[in-house]
């Protein structure tokens, strides 16, 4: 019961469902991390580099996971065991699968029993580097089609400023559900880096900006399980800027590494023991490498969907003109180590025609099998159209599509002679001392490989380094 300024008394009107729902939910959750969600049932959608080490947190903490993808190649991949994840995840996938904690469907149908759904879909660039947002549009428009009163929606997937609130919050408004009153709507952007044992998404903190205080507050809840600790913001727009912030801030540093390791070679320094001298300062500089480009979909793309949503220009120009240069510069990275391959194929006295050429490593980062944006095709494709006899070598690619051929990777490279070696991505425990054996060796990473030869207007320098 309450009671009116005046004194009479009337009946408390209901919480609303969804406040109702998660007020009972999180007030029945055990301390245990491991039963921290027990009970519920949260549907992921999406179960690619974050979908799948998400679910398999939440699985972890309790919950009862369906795992929704459109791909039944992906799903069948997954069943397999044949997806990029670190040792234990791959432990807690085959658990999650025997225990039926995991359930893995094309079908949309259980969205609408869920207690949660967490939305994990890529988004891309498309060949003009405009925001892809098709597969994006189409799974909110999936789960909002599906939504049931009571439930939790949180968006992970990184997108332009605005994109739940156009995406989830309106359209479910039209459908008749209230946020903060029916549902409850969230924004916590993804921050996985596949293949590192040292920043898992457990061992991460994560931002988390709600449609309102109780969105926050459950989404809180729920997420608890995949993040080392929780920030939360004001609302999702405040969180969508804070991804873009972090990949922005990322692209640019890149590309003026690779920018300031080109002007060390000119000057006859290699840039790796500058770049650790200048890290030797505790504050104001973090620091970056060069390398031969930026793959994955956080660097190449991120950033388009802050750019896709300002003017392209104003007065003075671009009206992010260090923001657009670096995409600029980190898209001529691929071509640039491809050139200087062959100046140094030239330099040598054969040139790239008919040279037998190798790039060592396809993937984009080391440990993973992630070609999405890899720098490797590009290279590959470049310096096959001047002649060159081009092959790869991957353990975690077995097969790249270059310029529309398929080409496969080569077992034990140490065996075969190569002209000219571009060490792309070294993984893992590579041994890379065979390498003392090739004629030339470019490495756009800046790393010192030993035995590589000395390029003659820079006797200091590896050849090869940028």
């Amino acid at each position: 019961m309450t009671f009116t300024a005046t004194g009479t008394e009337t009946t408390r009107p209901p919480d609303p469902p969804a406040v109702r729902h998660w007020t009972e939910r999180a007030g029945q959750a055990s301390a245990t991390p491991a039963t921290h969600l027990a009970g519920l049932s949260v549907a992921v959608v999406g179960l690619g580099y974050v979908g799948l080490p998400t679910a398999l947190a939440l699985c972890g903490a309790g919950a009862t996971v369906t795992g929704l993808d459109t791909s039944e190649r992906r799903l069948r991949d997954i069943r397999a065991g044949a997806v990029d994840l670190l040792p234990p995840q791959h432990a807690a996938l085959v658990c999650a699968e025997r225990t039926g904690d995991l359930r893995l469907t094309a079908d949309p149908a259980p969205l609408r029993d869920a207690d949660a759904v967490v939305v994990c879909v890529p988004t891309p660039v498309t060949e003009d580097r405009a925001p892809d947002l098709r597969a994006l549009r189409a799974a909110c428009a999936t789960v909002v089609r599906h939504a049931a009163g009571g439930q939790l929606i949180v968006l992970t997937s990184t997108s332009h400023v605005g994109s739940t609130r156009e995406l989830l919050t309106e359209p479910l408004a039209a459908r008749g559900l209230t946020v903060e009153e029916d549902v409850l709507v969230a924004f916590s952007p993804e921050r996985v880096d596949p293949g590192n044992t040292r920043h898992t998404p457990e061992r991460t903190p994560r931002v988390l900006g709600g449609a309102g205080p109780l969105s926050t507050r459950a989404a809180t809840f729920l997420l608890r399980p995949t993040a080392s600790r929780l920030h939360p913001v004001p609302d999702p727009e405040t969180a969508e800027m804070a991804k873009l912030w972090e990949n922005v801030f990322r692209a640019v540093n890149i590309a003026l590494a690779n920018e300031l390791a080109d002007a060390c070679l000119h000057l006859g320094l290699a840039p790796l023991p500058v770049i650790e001298a200048a890290a030797t300062k505790p504050y104001g500089f973090l620091p970056f490498y060069p390398g031969p480009g930026a793959g994955g979909h956080c660097i190449p793309c991120d950033p388009h969907y802050l750019l896709g949503q300002l003017p392209p220009d104003g007065p003075d120009g671009p009206t992010a003109p260090v923001t657009t240069a670096a995409m600029a510069a980190l898209r001529q990275r691929p071509a640039q180590v491809a050139r200087r391959a062959a100046d140094l194929l030239r330099t040598a006295g054969r040139g790239p025609a008919g040279a037998r050429v190798l790039v060592l490593g396809a993937a984009y980062k080391p440990g993973v099998s992630d070609v999405r944006e890899s720098p490797a095709a590009h290279i590959l494709g470049q310096l096959a159209a001047e002649g060159a006899d081009v092959r790869y070598s991957d353990p975690f690619v077995p097969e790249l599509t270059v310029d529309g051929a398929v080409l496969r990777s080569v077992d034990r490279p140490q065996d075969q002679p190569w002209d000219l070696v571009i060490v792309h991505t070294a993984h893992p425990g590579d041994d890379l001392t065979w390498l003392d054996t090739v004629p030339l060796v470019h490495d756009p990473r800046s790393r010192h490989l030993p035995g590589t030869p000395r390029a003659p207007h820079a006797p200091r320098v590896p050849v090869g380094t940028s």
